[in-house]
């Protein structure tokens, strides 16, 4: 049976939506960390385009409210990607790039209502 779903997206919405936003949660730490690391470019493009996939495959599973956060958070992913070299080459932007990952982090994980990751 073909339901048009690739392999990736079948097992990533067998999950629960909590589990989802956790696996977004660790996306988002996972680029912030590797962002301050300029040896990581291909790496945190790779990431963000998996977080965005996340996005769409976790937004028709969730009330309209938490959907349009997630929208926010697949736009603010994009302009990041439009500035790409900006960004990457410049120290102000990616420090406000990774506060913002942060602030986006904390948010999903209200929303997933699970409890705080463990900070390193």
């Amino acid at each position: 049976m073909n339901t048009g779903l690739t392999y990736e997206q079948e097992i990533f919405v067998q999950d629960s939506i909590p589990v989802r936003l956790e696996k977004l949660v660790t996306n988002l730490a996972r680029i912030s960390q590797l962002f301050s690391d300029s040896t990581h470019e291909d790496v945190v493009k790779s990431l963000i385009r998996e977080t965005m996939y996340f996005l769409e495959w976790i937004a028709p599973d969730i009330d309209i409210d938490n959907a349009f956060e997630l929208a926010n958070l697949g736009r603010f992913l994009t302009r990041w990607l439009f500035n790409w070299e900006q960004a990457w080459n410049n120290t102000e932007a990616k420090n406000q790039i990774i506060q913002e990952l942060g602030i986006w982090s904390d948010s999903v994980l209200q929303m997933s209502k699970l409890p705080a990751v463990q900070q390193s």
